[in-house]
């Protein structure tokens, strides 16, 4: 039974991390954008977004100069 719930969480964690990478590079396609943008661009809630933006944020991808507002960081990326 545990190798069918880790699957699960092998399916998510990766559904995620693909969404978490599509909203890095719209942000940086499109500039500064919203909360609110980015949820309905990505057919979700603003509080997933916001849990996408805080792993981004922790990993120094995006920053919040303007409260709601996003955008990306200097920080060099390489994707995979």
């Amino acid at each position: 039974m545990l190798s069918l719930r880790s699957g699960f969480l092998d399916y998510q964690t990766s559904r995620m991390l693909t969404r978490v990478k599509a909203v890095y590079f719209y942000i940086k396609e499109c500039g500064m954008v919203s909360t609110p943008e980015l949820a309905e661009e990505f057919d979700t809630t603003n509080r997933t977004i916001q849990r996408d933006l805080h792993v981004l944020m922790y990993n120094g991808l995006v920053s919040s100069p303007t409260r709601g507002k996003w955008k990306i960081t200097d920080k060099k990326v390489t994707t995979s």
